[in-house]
């Protein structure tokens, strides 16, 4: 039995596998500007259009969280680089973002969702900036919250205060699903939550953190 009133859901690497998901649509973008803003990429590739955001973030480190600004300010700088106008940016980017939002599912997530929405309160908490609606996930969800639009990222306490003040509960009546030690489990447990760990490949817990209260290698394992 589930002993809390909320969950609330990590979505890149918990829902979905996100590294298959950006490669695509980082590649998605590149051909689109090779095929209509071919100086734009003239002399770039999908690795060092990742060197210029990581350039970004670490020129506006009050943005760093914020993703979408990172990427947006990324390709306005490769436009202004190649003497473009950057009217494209936002239509550039929208290539990048519909392909970011068609992801694919572990196997169990959606009936997990639909079984678990039917009995809790369900909201994303993610450092990413995938949109639910697109994902067609929204429907199992009562709200989501992203690092992005808080202006924190996990494991910072502001986003899940955030998150308890959204969800209208206390902290500790809140369960936190996530894949990553220390930004998912460590953060939320700082912040006051229960937590579990989703471990769906065998990992090993990171030796310098507290151990985690709940292990799953699946949703299923939620009841």
């Amino acid at each position: 039995m589930i002993a809390a009133r909320v969950l609330s859901f990590d979505l890149d690497d918990t829902l979905w596998p996100v590294a298959p998901v950006i490669a695509a649509a980082e590649n998605e973008l590149l051909g689109w500007l090779r095929e209509h803003h071919p100086r734009v990429v003239a002399h770039h590739d999908v690795e060092s259009m990742r060197a210029l955001r990581a350039s970004v973030a670490a020129r506006f480190p009050e943005r760093c969280h914020d993703l979408t600004f990172l990427r947006l300010e990324a390709l306005a700088e490769q436009f202004r680089a190649a003497g473009c106008e950057e009217s494209p940016v936002a239509q550039a980017f929208e290539v990048f973002y519909a392909a970011r939002n068609r992801v694919s599912c572990y196997a169990e997530v959606r009936p997990a969702l639909a079984r678990l929405a039917a009995s809790h309160p369900l909201f994303a908490l993610s450092n990413g900036n995938a949109d639910l609606g697109r994902c067609g996930l929204a429907a199992y969800f009562d709200g989501h919250l992203s690092a992005g639009t808080v202006g924190a990222a996990k494991p910072d306490g502001r986003i899940f205060a955030a998150l308890a003040a959204h969800a209208g509960v206390a902290a500790g009546e809140i369960l936190h699903v996530g894949d990553d030690p220390v930004t998912d489990v460590d953060g939320a447990r700082r912040a006051g939550m229960r937590t579990a760990w989703l471990n769906r490949d065998g990992r090993e817990w990171p030796s310098h953190l507290a151990p985690p209260a709940w292990v799953i290698s699946s949703l299923e394992e939620i009841r």
